[in-house]
């Protein structure tokens, strides 16, 4: 009698068919003499960590060669199946036991249901059919080729692998020319957004040919499903082939039924769910989820998988809106990140690399390898070429278009399982698919760097190059201010403080960028999907939903105050890249000045309301400091114009901005910044000089410098005499002058430069411990956490590529100054023959 464990399994199934419900779900534990890996639900368990472990282990490992995360997870389930850890025979039999396969594949399907639900809900029939003849052509041409190969490889299989003979022509023909042709629209969305290629021509076409890519690879796996279904019944007698036909027309008319009937009662839940209604969507979210059951229910009841009906259920809710996002962020991350590296992990379970024993097998796995690539790459490099795209472009969209991954899994895990291919044969197409993804982005990047544009007109690096050369034309010119920002709460600091900057004298540009993580989510490349062609990264409208539309709109009504022209711009990349991405569009857009949030950012008085992004956005802060090709401006947000009114003209709502002066190239830019902003009438703008109360020694190293600061500030005192405060400040401690400023409530901002080159007051700070050193040292003092400071806090850097590399805080010697003192006289002689 079966007590709750599984004990010689082998000799029970050798006698008579297994019963899985004999087997218990959890055990009694250890104390009782139970071992919890004979029980099903401790089991799962384990095997669920483990897979993740490896899987996110293999994805570390790999990810300094930009590979896509589902190469780690095939890989992992490779390693833990009997092509490596499997081959230890008490591993097998204690970890993934054969009586355990049917819950761990259940639990996978699962996933897999949810996760092509996700795919049928964020590909957009529309976009594709916008997408024109080109795209058709060349994924009709992408398709049709490797299909007619992979027949011809088939005989070769067929004749040469044991075993292969006994299945019949049509499903292996069929299931043979859909594992070469398909194309994996996720996968290569995602190499395409580390490659930065989305918005290139190549990238924009390569989408478009894998979308409708995608959607023939879902026509010709219900055709694979129905003609394999077309063999022997359970029972042993022969099937008819007019079975097939049925599927197929069954099919069919369930894809009507959810396009005519289905579609249009999801529109209608999700203009229930919009924003304009208050309605709990809860009861509708899980009508949703249950749909997606309903929905694989009925294609696995007429005869073709499951994930069929998921995917068509996908396509039936409305894209873009809010209803969409909510279904996204409810079951994504537990899908992609829990169950979906299950359903990899089985197949790489079944995948045993040791049937690929003899030079034979490997012959065959080349020979595979060899036509799926030339058919797919040749095909679609010779459409392209006759459509008059560029050789090298071609090439690489030949390459592309080469990625394999779910889809393909899902057609070689069902020929496994319909008998249609063996153990060998599908070893073979499984690393078949592992090579042709994973030497795509190496590929790619070593044949085709695509063009950025170039920058002939003059750009204003620095804001005192954009003051001497207007001063010195007589006339107005363009202040092009690039804005970051994260998310809904930097935006309304961020157009006060643009607004503080604009004036009568100057005309002011404003791109607007929303910076987006590419993760490994599948959703975060929806709004890559809908891309224009505008460059790297593209400018666009964006993305559709509650907070986008209040972000764009608060933008729009800002743009419409006059003298404003704002453009929107939206970054989606890599933290480890996003620096690239705003860096270049500033080189291309010839911004002057560069706006970047701060990694936190409080919600109130106190630290406890403190809201930290963490390391990463820290990073991409530090590294555009590093290579900015302008002036630089890091916003420490506590509140900064929260509770003024729109700003305009006709703003009467003193904004209180402080400049505190130490002396430097940081500073002095800081004080140009001060200068803009004098000239608004909603702006109240002072400056504090910082003297010590013991008074400095002269240092003749340093003598240029404190002459050249002397001249700027008495230009400025004389220039707006009047209309900004100027004070000297005496004091014994420069920390405790500064934190009292931060600290009284004042000033609603407080600027301040970053200070590389440091005057001797603030070199004195060079052994005090930094919290945040990219902001320099008064700007960490006024940032760093338990200071109490209640004012915003913006911390400006100067362009300056000879002082690109980080100056410490510490006493400046002669050869520094020399250098700096020409570098200094050099760029005002380019000013004056700019102009």
């Amino acid at each position: 009698m079966f007590n709750g464990k599984v004990k010689n399994f082998k000799v029970e199934k050798k006698k008579m068919p297994f019963n899985i419900t004999s087997i218990k779900t959890s055990s009694n534990g250890v104390w009782q003499g139970d071992n919890p890996l004979d029980f099903a639900f401790p089991l799962l368990i384990v095997q669920t960590t483990l897979i993740l472990v490896v899987s996110r282990f293999l994805a570390f490992l790999f990810r300094p060669l930009r590979q896509p995360k589902v190469i780690a997870e095939i890989v992992g389930g490779i390693v833990l199946g009997p092509s490596a850890f499997g081959r230890n025979k008490e591993f097998m039999h204690h970890i993934f036991p054969k009586w355990s396969t049917p819950t761990l594949e259940s639990v996978a399907s699962i996933g897999l249901l949810f996760f092509l639900f996700l795919v049928g809900l964020e590909l957009d029939l529309s976009s594709i059919r916008r997408s024109g003849k080109r795209a058709f052509v060349i994924a009709f041409a992408g398709i049709s080729l490797p299909f007619v190969c992979g027949i011809g490889v088939a005989f070769v299989l067929r004749n040469t692998i044991d075993g292969l003979d006994q299945v019949g022509y049509g499903p292996f023909l069929v299931f043979m020319g859909v594992a070469l042709s398909i194309t994996a629209f996720p996968v290569l969305a995602r190499i395409l957004a580390e490659l930065k290629l989305l918005t290139t021509r190549v990238g924009e076409t390569a989408m478009s040919a894998a979308a409708f890519n995608d959607v023939a690879a879902w026509i010709l796996l219900a055709l694979a499903v129905a003609i394999a279904g077309d063999g022997t019944a359970s029972g042993g007698e022969k099937k008819s082939p007019v079975i097939a036909i049925w599927v197929l027309l069954s099919g069919l008319a369930f894809v009507i039924f959810m396009l005519t009937v289905i579609r249009p009662a999801m529109r209608w839940v999700a203009r229930r769910c919009s924003p304009e209604h208050d309605v709990v969507d809860e009861a509708y979210i899980c009508l949703t989820l249950a749909g997606v059951m309903v929905s694989g229910f009925m294609t696995d009841l007429i005869g073709i998988h499951s994930i069929f009906g998921a995917f068509v259920f996908g396509l039936t809710i409305p894209k873009g809106g809010n209803f969409a996002e909510r279904l996204i962020e409810r079951i994504e991350d537990f899908v992609s990140g829990l169950l979906l590296p299950l359903y990899f992990a089985s197949s790489g379970l079944k995948t045993d690399v040791a049937t690929i024993r003899d030079a034979k097998s490997w012959g065959l796995l080349a020979l595979v390898i060899t036509t799926a690539c030339a058919g797919k790459i040749l095909g679609t490099f010779a459409v392209a070429v006759m459509l008059k795209i560029p050789a090298r472009e071609s090439i690489v969209l030949g390459v592309l278009m080469n990625t394999k991954g779910l889809v393909e899994l899902i057609v070689l895990n069902i020929g496994k399982e319909k008998k249609v291919l063996n153990d060998e044969c599908f070893a073979i197409l499984v690393l078949m698919a592992l090579f042709t993804t994973f030497i795509t982005t190496p590929t790619v990047m070593a044949i085709y760097k695509p063009a950025r544009e170039g920058t002939s007109a003059v750009t204003h690096r620095k804001l005192r190059d954009l003051s001497a050369t207007r001063e010195a034309a007589g006339s107005k010119d363009v202040f092009r201010i690039l804005a970051c920002f994260h998310g809904p709460g930097n935006v309304s600091s961020l157009i006060s403080l643009v607004e503080a900057t604009r004036s009568t004298q100057k005309q002011l540009k404003l791109f607007i960028m929303h910076l987006v993580e590419l993760t490994e989510r599948s959703s975060s490349i929806i709004m890559v999907q809908r891309a224009r062609k505008n460059g790297l990264p593209f400018i666009n409208r964006f993305r559709r939903g509650e907070w986008h539309d209040r972000v764009a709109g608060a933008f729009q009504a800002y743009s419409q105050l006059g003298r404003v022209s704002v453009r929107p711009t939206t970054a989606i990349s890599a933290l480890s890249t996003m620096d690239q991405d705003i860096c270049h569009v500033a080189e291309n857009k010839r911004v002057t000045m560069i706006i970047l949030p701060f990694h936190k950012q409080w919600r109130g008085a106190d630290d406890e309301s403190m809201e930290n992004l963490g390391h990463g956005w820290r990073g991409v802060n530090q590294r555009v400091l590093k290579n900015a090709p302008c002036s630089v401006g890091v916003l420490v947000d506590r509140g900064f114009g929260s509770g003024s009114p729109t700003p305009g003209p006709t703003a009467t709502v003193a904004q209180r901005i402080c400049i505190i002066f130490f002396g430097g190239p940081d500073d002095r830019e800081a004080l140009e910044l001060g200068g803009m902003m004098a000239e608004h009438p909603a702006v109240k703008l002072t400056v504090i000089k910082f003297v010590e109360k013991e008074g400095l020694e002269s240092d003749g190293n340093l003598l240029w410098i404190q002459e050249l600061d002397e001249t700027i500030l008495a230009e400025f005192r004389s220039k707006w005499n009047g209309v900004a405060d100027y004070t000297e400040k005496v004091t014994s401690s420069i920390v405790e002058g500064v934190l009292t400023l931060g600290r009284s409530g004042d000033y609603d901002l407080i600027i301040v430069g970053k200070g590389r080159f440091p005057s001797k007051m603030i070199a004195k700070l060079a052994d005090r411990q930094a919290e945040h050193a990219e902001l320099g040292p008064i700007g960490d003092i006024l940032a760093s956490s338990g200071q109490g400071v209640v004012s915003s806090v913006l911390v400006v850097q100067q362009h300056d590529m000879a002082h690109a590399e980080e100056t410490p805080v510490a006493k400046i010697v002669q050869s520094d100054c020399e250098k700096y003192k020409a570098d200094e006289s050099s760029g005002a002689g380019e000013i004056s023959k700019a102009v």
